[in-house]
């Protein structure tokens, strides 16, 4: 990767970009933003290396596959099932939004503000 320089006065600056940016998911986008916010030396050194949007995608992936296995495992403990859905479907789906939104707030923690 080559980069190119401006001058700022009497400094020459890198000419840092991201260049385009694919479609971005929640949990990349929060991560994307966490690091803006709260980690700007893994932000800048992820940007100057070229590897923020690799990184963000792989977050992205971790994050929602890690949803995906904690609902599943969680909807079993809690025996939400098939039978739940079609006997009582407003219970189930309830049931289904409480466990979604706390397999999330799991992800949120391990996966993305750390």
């Amino acid at each position: 990767m080559e980069l190119t320089y401006t001058q700022h006065g009497d400094y020459l600056l890198p000419d840092l970009t991201l260049g385009e940016m694919p479609p971005l998911g929640k949990y990349a986008q929060l991560r994307l933003q966490y690091l803006k916010t709260e980690n700007r030396p893994l932000y800048a050194m992820l940007l100057g290396t070229g590897k923020l949007v690799p990184h963000l995608a792989a977050v992205q992936r971790q994050a929602t596959e890690q949803v995906r296995r904690t609902v599943k495992r969680l909807a079993v403990k809690q025996n939400v099932t098939e039978e739940l859905k079609a006997r009582d479907p407003m219970e189930w789906v309830g049931r289904m939004n409480n466990i979604k939104h706390s397999a999330e707030e799991i992800v949120l923690k391990e996966l993305i503000y750390l």
